[in-house]
């Protein structure tokens, strides 16, 4: 994610819709992000699982 992303105007995923928007349209609990690019926030459910994978496979946190 970039550094310079407009929160109020990035890309965002969210979680009750299962849609990607533009803004902050839906609560923040419901939403993941701000992501620089619309292709980025529709890839938030994929990448968010990698992530669990890599830290649950962490050798640091066994």
């Amino acid at each position: 994610m970039a550094d310079a992303v407009d929160k109020a105007e990035g890309w965002y995923y969210c979680l009750k819709h299962k849609t990607v928007e533009q803004g902050m349209v839906c609560p923040a609990r419901t939403r993941l992000g701000p992501y620089a690019t619309e292709a980025e926030a529709a890839r938030a459910l994929e990448k968010t699982k990698e992530r669990n994978e890599e830290w649950d496979n962490d050798p640091r946190w066994q």
